[in-house]
């Protein structure tokens, strides 16, 4: 069976975005992180996303010569979505139009592949509240947006019991937390 596994990347005080900061990865990417990105993406797994996040990543992908970016292509796409409609021009990704409730559980029960979500946190809220998420991996980086933050990631979460799964030090400056949703 499948699990789910949410991943975010955030300041230390919950923040995914926004902020003084504009820099990609609050201006801390380096050999390190793009190291552990490259571990996490050679696993294989399905990348799970909505349409916003299919969106910017297309586009992404499109124009830019990443290595990593070949890799992605490769690896199953799921996009939920009412909006997007076939063809799509990222290849290997399927269109989703079910409510989260159905189509999840039966995509879990496909294989033993994980599930990973990517960006989409408006349907990170939907996945937690339908109570779908079997694991949450935080990137937390060294930097508090305080109050020049926009939008917490945390804050519209429902109330959540995790046990510490493990933990992760990169690049001497990051750390990656694995939890079980209880």
């Amino acid at each position: 069976m499948r699990e789910l596994i949410v991943d975010m990347v955030s300041t230390l005080d919950g923040f995914g975005d926004g902020g003084p900061q504009s820099a990609a990865y609050w201006g801390y990417d380096g050999p390190g992180l793009k190291a552990w990105i490259e571990r996490k993406l050679a696993a294989d797994h399905v990348l799970v996303m909505g349409a916003t996040s299919y969106r910017m990543m297309a586009e992404i992908v499109q124009d830019g010569d990443d290595p990593s970016f070949a890799r992605m292509a490769e690896l199953p796409k799921v996009v939920f979505s009412k909006t997007l409609t076939q063809p799509l021009t990222w290849a290997n990704t399927t269109i989703v139009d079910e409510p989260l409730e159905t189509a999840v559980p039966a995509l879990k029960e496909l294989d033993d592949l994980p599930m990973i979500t990517l960006g989409s946190p408006s349907l990170v809220r939907s996945l937690f509240d339908a109570g779908l998420v079997d694991r949450l991996r935080v990137m937390v980086f060294p930097t508090m947006h305080g109050r020049e933050g926009e939008g917490p990631l945390y804050t519209r979460l429902p109330y959540q019991q995790l046990t510490l799964l493990g933990t992760e030090v990169v690049d001497d400056r990051l750390v990656s937390l694995d939890y079980k949703v209880s």
